[in-house]
């Protein structure tokens, strides 16, 4: 499948819309861009903190101002696509990740450092949504946008899958300034790919004004949740302050939303029961995802005593297993209804999950340990991803496609963070033997997957149910 595929024939996009070639091309650079600035400074935190003196609160923050920006930004990015125009709201947002990337390599100091990283989460937050409403806005609903889904989502976890290889390699070979540096050349090659051939799409509703009360609330409450979730295995009770905060703010984001004449986010999305149950389903299966990618890290690592370079270059069946599966998917969904191929999916990685916790070994090696459970994943989880984002995001107007975008973004987001303390505590819980507890995170992953799973037989029916919720 490639990007020549999917823009192929004059009825794959919209009349009069930006080429699919460069809607797709920009998409999914863009998304991988973003899942890469997760995961790539994780092997270089160590060189950070030499280079720059920080203490174990600062090296934290280096990851935590980034993805705190980045949750709680989501939906004023998607919102300001929908009103000021996708390619502008991608340029902005791809421009914010580059600026801040260069100055983060240019750090001199912590803070420096620090700063950059939540410049570079507010950027990720404003280009995240715009690549996917970049594609369910310039495909149809049909075949084409199901394959270009699948693209976005096999490319965006290709970031996070090489991010620690990329990050590796970066470190060990030129110096951990790099693996910021990197989006520097990268996004400039994008941003004119995206400057020369998207199209401008600007809202014409009259005066759309951004919703400024609704983005501080949704922004203050999904930071302050994000925070707080991530905050529960260090600091117990403690961490409830900042978790009742953010839920009151988003109480309070919901009365404000009702009651607002242009909404930041109407709640009469959240009728379609494909938008209602397809993010639901995104967050628990996010929720058990992390799993695969973090802690299998740590046990390569800290049990089998693999470099970063070699868990990395490890990861590659990971990644391939879930590109396969993404680019099945497509043609699948075409010969079964979406809902069976999701679920199968999701047995798959349940499987896998159940396979990895038994699995692991203190003598364990590649072979017998990570490539079959592993593969199992990943497989099941690409099969999963594109139907869900399809269901997810359909039926959707086009002046509404890049909220629903953010939406999607931030059940991930939300999803990843509950999870990684979920499947943490479950591994602190296991005892102080590192493999009982990277087993237990893996056990409690299955669980919660099947729980997912459980969900999907309640999403729409294809076409049919979508059709008549878009109706409506």
């Amino acid at each position: 499948m490639t990007a020549i595929d999917l823009a192929d024939g004059r009825t794959a996009r919209r009349p009069g819309s930006t080429p699919g070639w460069a809607a797709l091309l920009a998409a999914s650079i863009g998304q991988f861009l973003v899942v890469l600035d997760i995961s790539v400074v994780n092997v270089a935190l160590p060189h950070m903190r030499e280079g720059l003196g920080l203490g174990p609160t600062g090296l934290q923050w280096v990851v935590n101002a980034y993805s705190l920006t980045f949750a709680g930004f989501l939906l004023l990015g998607g919102r300001a696509a929908d009103l000021y125009g996708r390619k502008r709201v991608f340029l902005a947002g791809l421009g914010l990740v580059v600026a801040a990337s260069l100055a983060g390599g240019f750090a001199q100091d912590g803070a420096m450092l620090i700063g950059a990283r939540a410049v570079q989460g507010l950027g990720a937050a404003v280009l995240a949504p715009v690549t996917l409403s970049l594609i369910t806005a310039t495909f149809p609903a049909g075949p084409a946008r199901t394959r270009a889904i699948a693209l976005w989502t096999a490319v965006g976890t290709a970031g996070g899958a090489t991010g620690g290889l990329v990050g590796g390699l970066l470190t060990d070979y030129l110096n951990w300034r790099w693996v910021l540096l990197i989006n520097v050349p990268v996004g400039a090659a994008v941003a004119v790919v995206a400057a020369r051939w998207l199209r401008d799409d600007r809202s014409t509703a009259g005066r759309a004004r951004l919703d400024l009360p609704g983005a501080v609330l949704v922004t203050a409450g999904v930071g302050l949740l994000a925070f707080g979730i991530g905050r529960i295995e260090d600091d117990g009770w403690t961490s409830l302050i900042p978790l009742t905060a953010g839920l009151a703010l988003l109480g309070l984001f919901v009365a404000v939303e009702a009651r607002t004449a242009q909404p930041l986010v109407r709640p009469r999305m959240f009728r379609r029961r494909g938008v209602a149950v397809g993010n639901l389903a995104t967050l628990v299966m996010t929720m058990a995802g992390f799993a695969l990618w973090y802690f299998l890290s740590l046990y390569m690592q800290n049990v089998l005593h693999y470099s970063a370079v070699r868990t990395g270059l490890s990861f590659l069946p990971h990644t391939g297993g879930i590109i396969i599966g993404s680019r099945l998917a497509p043609a699948l969904m075409a010969r079964m209804d979406a809902r069976v191929l999701a679920g199968v999916g999701g047995l798959m990685a349940a499987a896998g999950f159940a396979w990895q916790s038994v699995a692991l070994d203190a003598d364990g090696t590649f072979l017998t340990a990570i490539l079959g459970p592993g593969a199992t994943m990943a497989l099941g989880f690409g099969l999963l991803m594109t139907p869900l984002v399809e269901v997810a995001t359909s039926g959707a107007d086009d002046s509404e496609a890049g909220t629903v975008a953010g939406v999607v973004n931030t059940s991930r987001t939300i999803g990843g963070t509950i999870g990684l303390t979920v499947l943490g505590a479950a591994a602190a819980n296991a005892g102080p033997d590192l493999v009982d507890g990277y087993s237990a995170a893996f056990l409690t992953a299955a669980v919660i997957t099947a729980a997912g799973t459980a969900v999907v037989p309640f999403l729409p029916r294809p076409n049919r149910d979508v059709e008549a919720e878009a109706a409506a």
